[in-house]
């Protein structure tokens, strides 16, 4: 291969197009029907979706993209079973294709998600190309310490804790923060529900 025969030259897009891949973990015998059926109970009329062996995929507008992972999570939840969700979203790759995407949509969000329960979750925010990095991932943390969400920063992450709800509410104003400084970014997320570790730490 030569020094700049890369599967990405001649890639990135102007357009405002935020993406996630996700992969969803069941710990039931009944996991390939409760991961298809989280999947498709999702409206995916405003985001470009594809599921393969691994993953699934959302693009398009961040506030769809976003809205549509969250109700992947709530429709995948029995509140018995141990699940998790293992997301990257991401926005600004240099690698990037104006290509699988939907923006010509209205910002109205269509898939209910009312439903509420607690989530324990690990993030970390990875500002790219930028000096001032640093400064950015404090704002991130910061953030979640002035909501209520944070619980402990470790190796490589930071632990948060709350309602579905606020924690996704949370995800959206650090994107949206994101999209107003930082040109390309990425924030990686863990959540996890009905875990017995979790329950063995409450009593």
């Amino acid at each position: 291969m030569k020094k700049n025969d890369y599967p990405w030259e001649g890639c990135g897009t102007d357009k405002d197009i935020t993406g996630c891949r996700f992969s969803l973990s069941v710990m039931s015998d009944e996991f390939v029907g409760k991961i298809l059926d989280g999947i498709g109970n999702v409206d995916c009329s405003k985001v470009w979706s594809q599921t393969d062996a691994l993953s699934t995929v959302y693009r398009g507008k961040r506030i769809h993209v976003m809205d549509a992972v969250k109700a992947c999570f709530i429709h995948v939840n029995d509140e018995k079973t141990h699940i998790t969700m293992e997301a990257t979203i991401s926005k600004g790759c240099l690698g990037d294709v104006e290509a699988d995407y939907v923006l010509d949509v209205d910002d109205i969000l269509v898939n209910k998600t009312d439903k509420s329960f607690q989530v324990l979750s690990k993030i970390a925010f990875y500002p790219l190309g930028v000096a001032d990095y640093m400064d950015h991932i404090s704002h991130v943390v910061k953030l979640a310490i002035s909501k209520g969400l944070y619980n402990k920063s470790g190796h490589y992450a930071t632990e948060l804790s709350g309602d579905i709800n606020d924690l996704f509410d949370y995800f959206n104003e650090v994107l949206e923060y994101a999209e107003r400084h930082i040109k390309h970014y990425v924030l990686q997320a863990t959540l996890s529900v009905n875990s017995p570790t979790k329950v063995k730490e409450e009593k």
